[in-house]
Order: structure tokens, then sequence, then C-alpha cells
């Protein structure tokens, strides 16, 4: 897991289950956020923000401000964004929350789902896995010859964890597919 709350550039504090609690005073006092402040809490660009509303992802702005359903929705979508198209992401949030503009037709808030998503995200965070894989792989390749480099064991080690990284994330990639398709199947 990154050190990042999901969605968003600003440090994790792993301890904060539910981190839109901390973003919830800043649009507070506010009155909801400008497009910089949103831009700044996600890294994102100010076109790509404009386009989601533009195309119903995220509710629209109210004087051009953003709240704690826009920003909520913003993070979302920020931090399923490079493993989703933004077109299924869109369908995704439609089947739980309906309509972005109608929070009648909601199943949570949004800033309650994203709290939600996040706290299962830091429950499930197991560093112990990145020692097992460290280790696995220390293991496993103390039984091959490898050329002489003082750095070989360091190097091989890092071209395994990007493949095997890389090989997991196209297999959860692949689960999330399909659990998408099997929603789709029970909202239709």
């Amino acid at each position: 897991m990154n050190n990042y709350i999901p969605g968003t550039i600003i440090p994790s504090d792993k301890n904060q289950m539910r981190p839109f609690s901390l973003l919830s005073p800043m649009i507070s006092a506010a009155d909801g956020l400008s497009l910089s402040q949103v831009c700044a809490i996600t890294g994102l660009e100010p076109s790509t923000i404009q386009n989601w509303v533009k195309r119903n992802f995220v509710p629209h702005t109210i004087k051009k401000k953003y709240y704690a359903r826009h920003v909520a929705r913003i993070l979302i979508i920020s931090m399923m964004r490079d493993s989703m198209s933004i077109d299924d992401i869109g369908k995704l949030l439609g089947m739980i929350n309906g309509v972005t503009d109608d929070e009648k037709d909601e199943l949570i808030s949004e800033q309650d789902l994203y709290d939600c998503v996040c706290e299962v995200i830091y429950k499930t965070a197991d560093s112990s896995y990145e020692k097992a894989l460290r280790d696995t792989i220390k293991e496993t390749i103390s039984q091959y010859n490898l050329k002489y480099y003082s750095d070989a064991e360091q190097r091989l080690t890092l071209a395994l964890l990007v493949m095997l990284n890389a090989y997991h994330s196209c297999t959860l990639k692949k689960n999330a597919e399909l659990y998408f398709n099997q929603l789709k199947e029970r909202t239709r």
C-alpha cells in the first residue's frame, strides 16, 4: 500500500480509518472547496475534474464550489482510475448511488462510501505480505546460479518484485472485472 490517503496526495495515517473526517472540517470551514483546492488535495489536473463533472461522473458544482459529496466522489474515482475505465467507474458508482445530482437514491452517502472503502483498504493492507514475498524470492533465487555481479541478487529481487506485482495486479484487475459484471447482472 502506498503512503497516501487513497485518491489523494495527502500522507496517510493508517490509524485514521475514516480519512474523510480529516477533509470534512476543511470543506465546511471554507464553505466548499475551489477547483484548485481539490486539485491540490488529489493531484489531478483541473481539466480532468471538470471533464468528470461535465460527463456526470461527479455532481455539478454549486456556485463553482466542491462540497463533501463532490470531493468524496472525486476521491473514489481517483483511487480507481488506473485500474478501471472512467465509464465503468461511473456505472459502478451509479449502481450504488444512482444519479450523481440526486442524493435521494443513494444506498450510502458518498463520504461514507469513501470512508468504507478506505477502512477496508487499511484493514486488509498487510505489510507482512511484502516481507513474505521478499523472503520467498530470497529463498527461491538462492537455488539458482547467478552470474557474478556485486548487485545481482538485489537486481534480480527487484525485477521479480516488479514481475510478481504486475502479475498480481493483472489478476486483481480480472477479478474486479468479474465482480463488476456480477454486480451489473444484479442491478439489471
